[in-house]
């Protein structure tokens, strides 16, 4: 029996996990033969409460000091390694650590779906100390300085421009790279047109509801045009706030937990007011739903923010400008929004295959797919 090992980071929920766990649901729906799909975090697996300590001081650096995690993001994980020097004299011990993991867990093929445990086994692979078949599948649309590049089999990215660095600046061969998009649930269904008469907006703050939300809801009047519909996520002081309020047009909703919950969501508005956060983003490209963004949160987010922005992906909305007529002077400018559509259905069009296709064909074939060079 095989088994394909998956290595997110961090317990608390968080777009590393979706992707391991929409690529694990469809690989066990698509293989014919029985495949034993693991995830396990490894910041867990070697220090307990050393995790629970880092994810809860994370929260509350972005809650409280967002320009500093911004300075540390730019400095420790999307710079040059010479400035990381530090950092890797404890890769040893991570080393020692993950050489244990995979020797217990004897993986056919391991997915990385975080930078950090791609890092630790890019250095096994190439000091020879594990040869099982590595995938880097990136949850952002960009590639941070922290992911291995070297000994990894195969790098699964968003888009051209993601190839076209590894293949300049690190050298990697273009048929390991391959255009896969950021992996979703095949719960989210591709978009089919079905609209409520009155105009329903989806506002969402990710799993732990963050953002800008509060400000911009309490501009909404009662006789609103639009009603919204607001992920609170596992966010209870926001959604018990919004419910408190009583507004005819705004829908507090608590973390959903399954994905034919929010397909079923996604099918009944016509735009989404979100962070730029990975998955949210590529689930709304998969919807052909308008993505107005309200903020992002520090680091990663705010290069998505603007690569997305740069390839006129999204709108921002502004805070000096009233949030509802912002999103009205799109939504209701009939080519607007067609140019929008276009821009998601040609970003949407050059995807290559799909990411766990090429997990299963390095898992029954054990050997490169041989792809042509784009």
């Amino acid at each position: 029996m095989k088994k394909i090992l998956f290595l997110p980071l961090f317990q608390m929920p968080s777009g590393h996990h979706q992707v391991a766990d929409a690529l694990m649901s469809s690989i066990q729906q698509s293989s014919e033969q029985h495949v034993i799909c693991k995830k396990i975090d490894f910041l867990s697996y070697w220090n307990k409460p050393l995790e629970r300590v880092i994810s809860s001081t994370y929260i509350k650096w972005i809650h409280m000091m967002p320009k500093t995690y911004d300075w540390f993001y730019q400095h420790m994980w999307n710079s040059p390694s010479k400035k990381r020097g530090a950092l890797y004299h404890q890769f040893l011990k991570f080393e020692e650590k993950m050489a244990s993991l995979i020797q217990e867990e004897k993986p056919n093929v391991i997915v990385c779906t975080h930078c950090f445990p791609s890092a630790i086994i890019s250095r096994l692979k190439q000091r020879g100390l594990i040869d099982v078949p590595v995938v880097n599948v990136y949850t952002d649309f960009f590639i941070n300085d922290i992911w291995g590049k070297q000994g990894i089999d195969y790098h699964l990215v968003s888009d051209h421009s993601m190839r076209k660095e590894l293949v300049s600046h690190h050298g990697i061969r273009k048929n390991q790279i391959i255009i896969t998009g950021i992996p979703v649930n095949e719960d989210i269904q591709a978009y089919y047109n079905t609209r409520p008469l009155k105009k329903h907006i989806l506002i969402s703050g990710g799993s732990i509801g963050l953002g800008k939300i509060k400000g911009f809801l309490k501009q909404i009047r009662t006789d609103s045009h639009y009603r919204y519909t607001v992920l609170c996520g596992k966010n209870q002081k926001l959604f018990k706030e919004l419910s408190s309020w009583n507004h005819p047009n705004i829908e507090p909703r608590g973390y959903i937990t399954t994905r034919v919950e929010m397909n079923y969501l996604y099918e009944q508005v016509d735009a989404i007011v979100t962070k730029p956060g990975g998955i949210t983003v590529s689930e709304a490209l998969k919807k052909r739903l308008p993505i107005f963004v309200h903020s992002a949160l520090p680091g990663q987010e705010q290069i998505n923010l603007e690569k997305l922005a740069r390839e006129k992906l999204i709108v921002c909305l502004k805070d000096d400008f009233p949030f509802e007529e912002q999103i009205s002077s799109v939504l209701e400018n009939e080519p607007e929004v067609r140019g929008l559509l276009r821009k998601m259905s040609y970003f949407e069009k050059h995807k290559e295959k799909s990411a766990y296709e090429v997990v299963l064909n390095l898992l029954n074939e054990n050997k490169m797919l041989q792809m042509q060079p784009v």
